[in-house]
């Protein structure tokens, strides 16, 4: 059942990373959700690099960069495991890079994706969206 959030709520970042976490059993299925919900969410702020597998295969998503405030956190997949990394950024340029573990990353990508709603109208109503899906 889908979670009812009033219109002027700002979104949880405890409840987003649980959403964004939701059916990771599947690693592949998991990177493809959460590169289409962050690219619908936050086009301006996100961009995903996806390869083709094999000739005739696919596109599947190679790589998820998503900017949000003064870090910009990227995931990237080869299918079989994840690196996670959190970048500080000023004017953006890039002080600091640490390495995380998935949980800790989805975490920082929740409280990221809460703060550009506080800042964006049109982020939060997305974000909304999301956590109601």
């Amino acid at each position: 059942m889908a979670a009812m959030v009033p219109d002027d709520a700002e979104p949880d970042f405890d409840l987003l990373a649980a959403s964004l976490r939701a059916g990771s059993g599947d690693l592949g299925a998991f990177v493809e959700s959460l590169a289409s919900k962050l690219e619908e969410a936050m086009p301006a702020h996100t961009r995903v690099e996806r390869r083709r597998a094999g000739m005739f295969g696919p596109k599947l998503v190679r790589r998820i960069t998503v900017d949000a405030g003064d870090q910009r956190l990227e995931l990237v997949s080869d299918g079989s495991a994840l690196r996670t990394r959190r970048a500080k950024l000023s004017a953006g340029i890039v002080l600091k890079n640490d390495e995380l573990d998935t949980d800790a990353w989805l975490e920082a990508l929740g409280e990221g994706l809460a703060a550009e709603a506080r800042r964006s109208e049109s982020t939060r109503q997305a974000l909304q969206r999301l956590l109601i899906e």
